[in-house]
């Protein structure tokens, strides 16, 4: 199975955590193959935000969530 990861974002209710003000706005920015391409589209990402503290982008390692005992 590929090691498929999700990068999305969205407004957060505290800087701090990841309680997403309105799920139905979040940025689904991409799905990606390895963590690398997925860094890199989170980099670009967060940083078109990074004067916004309430904006939060993250990556989802959805592989892990579809097959929690494969080994990374």
């Amino acid at each position: 199975m590929s090691k498929l990861h999700l990068v999305f974002g969205g407004r957060v209710k505290d800087p701090r955590g990841l309680d997403f003000v309105d799920l139905s706005a979040l940025d689904v920015v991409g799905f990606y193959p390895d963590y690398k391409s997925a860094e890199d589209a989170w980099r670009g990402a967060a940083q078109k935000s990074v004067d916004d503290a309430e904006m939060r982008y993250v990556i989802a390692h959805m592989h892990r969530l579809l097959e929690p005992d494969l080994k990374d």
